[in-house]
């Protein structure tokens, strides 16, 4: 008797930035249709979400705040209520674990679901009217609201996710779950550029051979794919088209890492823009760490080169650290390992953090000694939840390296 189908969801909250700030704001923001979240009118920021009504503009998240607002003048910006947001999240994510203990917090507004085993306990009902019982359930306790696409793997749940979302311009309810056997059907809707993981660089090499449309691909067999694109990339795209995809749903215990990553829109072979891009996701990933109260003992930094080999770093410190000079510190010396040991172009970098813990004292160690003896000082968090400040206030590019670099030099 074959297995039974895996049955997985994904809940995206809409809007999940807009959302928490008109709830915390209902006078300013809660009042304002055109609602950029993330940046400020005088300061250089990017945009962190941007309510549907923009989104009619043009406006879109990542998009650098001063073009938004030419495209859109009359919107109204305001910062990222980092602490109301995690306080959201958490809340969200306590409705899902009630539905099923195996949750796993993609970031901090998407969440996957493995409902495999729980046909018996909601007496066999279709895993379409589950996930609307599901959305029903955060709406009413959190007044935030959730689209949820499903089907018998993570990549289907991700693809369907985004035929769920309402939008101004469609009817969607929510919900879409793919059926099981349906997955090769419904991905023929999208463009390669689409799917999750096919970057820029790979959408030009596609397109080169003629291959656009998820459609375009299944007219090729497996070893022509393997003859254009070698062994792995060639497999990767026959099963990615397909809908099968074999990863499974972390959910077991506490949240066990906190990750940011960056594939970059060209291949890049040079030190200095690996840097830069690391210390950006090292600030925003230390900020998601601290907006939980958690602190972080292993950092691990990944490169993904461009024939799409994977390599990683990591090192465990004596202590659990919050602040971004000393992650970033350490970052940076895994990177280095990283690149001395493969020079080579790189399409995708980032930085995880993990073996968390709730946001440490002072340690012991400062109390009776020079403060260098800890790796990380008072000072150090002091000015890590001031940077949290300055940046919910005028963009997250408000505080650099250099300034970050200066601090260390002046201690």
């Amino acid at each position: 008797m074959p297995a039974p189908a895996r049955r997985i969801l994904l809940a995206d909250a809409d809007a999940f930035y807009v959302a928490v700030a008109r709830l915390i704001d209902p006078e300013g923001a809660g009042k304002a249709a055109l609602l950029i979240v993330g940046g400020s009118r005088e300061q250089r920021g990017v945009v962190c979400s941007a309510s549907y009504e923009t989104r009619k503009f043009g406006v879109r998240s990542a998009m650098p705040t001063a073009q938004a607002l030419k495209l859109c003048p009359q919107a109204m910006c305001v910062p990222v209520p980092r602490g109301a947001c995690s306080r959201k999240s958490a809340e969200i994510r306590r409705v899902l674990q009630r539905f099923t203990p195996v949750v796993e917090g993609a970031s901090i507004d998407e969440w996957y679901l493995d409902l495999g085993g729980t046909e018996q306990l909601y007496e066999n009902e279709p895993l379409e009217r589950t996930a609307h019982r599901i959305r029903d359930a955060v709406r009413k306790e959190t007044s935030l609201s959730v689209s949820i696409g499903g089907g018998t793997n993570k990549l289907v749940a991700k693809m369907a996710v985004e035929v769920a979302k309402p939008k101004p311009d469609n009817n969607a309810s929510g919900v879409h779950v793919v059926a099981p056997g349906e997955e090769a059907t419904f991905l023929k809707r999208f463009l390669l550029a689409e799917i999750p993981l096919v970057g820029p660089k790979f959408v030009t090499r596609l397109e080169r051979a003629g291959l656009r449309t998820v459609n375009d691909v299944l007219e090729h067999p497996l070893p022509e794919l393997i003859r254009w694109f070698g062994d792995r990339e060639g497999q990767w795209l026959y099963d990615r088209v397909r809908g099968i995809d074999s990863g499974s749903v972390d959910g077991h215990g506490e949240q066990k890492s906190m990750s940011r990553e960056e594939t970059f829109s060209a291949d890049v072979s040079d030190d200095a823009t690996l840097e830069r891009e690391l210390f950006a996701l090292t600030a925003r990933v230390a900020s998601d760490l601290r907006a939980e109260l958690l602190a972080a003992r292993t950092i691990r930094v990944k490169i993904k080169d461009a024939d799409f080999t994977v390599r990683q770093a990591g090192r465990t410190l004596p202590e659990a650290v919050v602040s971004d000079r000393v992650i970033y510190g350490v970052a940076r010396e895994l990177l280095h390992t990283l690149r001395s040991r493969r020079r080579t172009e790189a399409r995708l970098i980032g930085i995880s953090l993990s073996s968390l813990a709730t946001s440490p004292e002072p340690p012991q160690l400062a109390l009776f000694a020079d403060a260098t003896a800890s790796l990380e000082t008072e000072r150090d968090r002091t000015v890590a939840r001031t940077i949290d400040v300055v940046r919910a206030k005028f963009g997250q590019d408000a505080i650099g390296a250099a300034q970050l670099n200066k601090h260390d030099d002046e201690d």
